[in-house]
């Protein structure tokens, strides 16, 4: 999805980003918890992380990034003017 400044973005879980702006834990403590790579992958997924922004995160590989990045192209390229 496209956000209101032109970002775009994987949609965010509603639930999982309140509970991330209202609760006791930000980002830095939970990539301190030692999850795994492919569950933080997915929490950034749920949190409507920009697509730029996660090929930049640590524990993101290049197989879930390409693949982002090759939908966020193709979204962006139905959305130039014809």
């Amino acid at each position: 999805m496209m956000d209101e400044k032109g970002i775009v973005r994987f949609v965010k879980n509603e639930i999982v980003r309140f509970l991330l702006d209202e609760g006791p834990f930000d980002m830095n403590t939970i990539a301190l918890k030692g999850f795994s790579k492919e569950d933080q992958e997915q929490f950034a997924h749920l949190i409507g992380y920009s697509i730029g922004g996660f090929g930049d995160l640590n524990y993101v590989s290049d197989e879930a990034y390409n693949k982002a990045d090759a939908k966020m192209r193709r979204l962006l390229k139905e959305r130039e003017p014809k």
